[in-house]
């Protein structure tokens, strides 16, 4: 009665380009996320691995549970860290947070 025909159509659509424009805003947050935490994280996993491969005999270490030692045998997957004299304890490779000091290969 009181609506005209007008008003009772179904309104055009906008296109392809009008979908685009409302997903960029979550497009441009997964690449700030990409930015500001995901790739750090992958850099400083890659560095710790690299330090815990450079680990060798003699180097001064500290581990995850905060005990300081020298390592005496470097295994697959253990470490022999020396805590004092005749005091020694076997730790996982990835628990070795830093290198304190490092033993310098001996020249040929």
């Amino acid at each position: 009665m009181f609506a005209t025909p007008a008003f009772a159509q179904a309104a055009a659509s906008g296109g392809g380009a009008a979908g685009l424009i409302q997903f960029a805003p979550i497009v441009l947050i997964f690449v700030i996320m990409y930015f500001l935490m995901i790739r750090p994280q992958q850099k400083k996993v890659r560095e710790h691995k690299a330090m815990i491969d450079a680990l060798r005999r003699g180097d001064q270490v500290v581990t995850a549970g905060g005990l300081i030692g020298k390592v005496v045998k470097v295994g697959d997957t253990e470490l022999e860290v020396e805590l004092a004299p005749s005091v020694k304890v076997r730790v996982v490779r990835s628990t070795v947070t830093q290198v304190l000091s490092k033993t310098v290969p001996a020249e040929a």
